[in-house]
């Protein structure tokens, strides 16, 4: 069922956006009691060249932000806790939240690792106070997953309008959005204020004659599609006045990894190999969760005073195993490297490392070879991540990921969470 539907109305029910407040940190200080209160600055390496990825509320009360250098960071708190990741953890705690809105509503769609989305449009006579509702599920995330973890609940007729519920009370808050009210809320708003749209699309806007949300939730859809050139337009035009078109997740049209390389990683060209299998092996488990090959790799390094070498290389089949992916790419760096007569591209000017991959095709739709069996191949590779899964992603190795040391540090980021579902199903 197809719940993105710009026929919605908006007394035909309500979503309830949650979303976890500084969660990352909020999370560490759930484990460790001495933590809380004290302002904290997760981080993925904590040198003095590391950045914030999330800091705590009182870091951000202390004018921390989100991707500030780690210097930086600690000039402006000197009392900040840096602390580096744990991903797996963050995970643990995600799902046990999914659990706890899963009590009240069956469809409940993660928007990232720390939002969720639920639709609430056939429960009216069930929950007939949904502040009531929310007040409770903050209640059961507290006592059930962690007394301190707290969330913003943003409640509206339409996903947009719920996360954007979330936005104007932080931390802690509950927000909702009716059709009596939303001009009043976006009255006080800018544009730049609402969820998608940033400075260039604010110009843009401006330039078209919207200076603020009101105007914007009045002008006529067709104004809005001239304005942005394209159905983006329309799709503002919707969000504001109460249609759904954002409560579902569309496909991947690309998947990526990629890594900063710090100076102590560069001065090991070994490792920067080993990064590159890294990052390939990780597209081949995000392929394997979702069931899909690619049919195009594309891998870009960056190095000191903002050099970079792109390239897109386009695969004679669809590909889904990591080793595919790195033989693609080593071959056209080789090419490059004799065409050219430079030095090797892997070397120790690098700062960063991304390969991605596109153009994606349904596993059951990639053509059957008469030398080849597919089906084994894919039916093997799902094998050994369920093992990786059940037991340790390092106690079933490729030997082509065979390294003295740990290329590539997990990480997640604040972005999709579509392939730790898929392997939970």
């Amino acid at each position: 069922m197809n719940r993105n539907t710009v026929h919605a109305r908006p007394d035909q029910g309500y979503v309830m956006f949650v979303d976890m407040n500084s969660f990352f940190a909020s999370c560490e200080q759930q484990m460790n009691y001495y933590l809380r209160g004290r302002p904290v600055g997760v981080c993925v390496y904590t040198g003095e060249n590391g950045c914030v990825i999330a800091p705590s509320i009182e870091a951000k009360q202390r004018g921390v932000k989100t991707g500030m250098r780690l210097r930086e960071a600690m000039q402006l708190c000197p009392e900040l806790v840096p602390l580096e990741s744990r991903p797996e953890r963050y995970r643990e705690f995600h799902i046990r939240i999914m659990e706890v809105l899963r009590r009240y509503a069956e469809e409940v769609i993660p928007k990232s690792i720390d939002e969720a989305v639920m639709d609430l449009r056939t429960y009216k006579l069930v929950y007939p106070d949904l502040i009531v509702l929310a007040r409770q599920i903050k209640k059961d995330i507290r006592e059930q997953v962690g007394e301190w973890l707290r969330c913003s609940i943003g409640i509206a007729p339409n996903a947009f309008l719920a996360k954007l519920g979330t936005e104007l009370q932080k931390p802690d808050g509950l927000v909702m959005i009716t059709p009596e009210n939303i001009d009043q809320v976006l009255a006080g708003l800018s544009l730049t204020d609402l969820p998608g749209i940033g400075e260039r699309m604010a110009q843009r806007l401006r330039k078209g004659g919207i200076h603020t949300p009101l105007e914007l939730r009045h002008a006529s859809p067709y104004h809005l599609r001239r304005v942005c050139q394209s159905i983006v337009g329309l799709h503002w035009h919707y969000r504001l006045n109460f249609a759904e078109v954002d409560i579902m997740d569309h496909p991947y049209k690309t998947m990526q990894a990629m890594r900063q390389i710090s100076a102590a990683q560069r001065q090991r060209i070994q490792s920067l190999h080993d990064l590159l299998v890294a990052l390939c092996m990780t597209l081949e488990r995000r392929m394997v969760s979702q069931k899909v090959c690619c049919r195009e790799v594309a891998v870009q390094f960056t190095y000191t005073y903002t050099r970079q070498w792109h390239q897109v290389i386009r695969l004679p089949k669809p590909v889904q195993e990591g080793i595919w992916l790195l033989q693609a790419i080593r071959q056209r760096m080789e090419h490059f490297v004799r065409t050219h007569h430079c030095e090797p591209l892997i070397n120790d000017q690098l700062t960063a490392m991304g390969v991605s991959v596109s153009d994606f095709v349904p596993e059951e739709l990639v053509p059957l070879s008469l030398f080849e069996e597919p089906l084994r191949r894919q039916n093997l590779l799902r094998a050994v991540y369920d093992i990786k899964d059940r037991f340790g992603p390092d106690k079933l190795i490729k030997a082509v990921e065979l390294s003295d040391v740990q290329p590539m540090k997990d990480a997640i980021g604040f972005g999709s969470v579509k392939d730790l579902h898929a392997r939970k199903t």
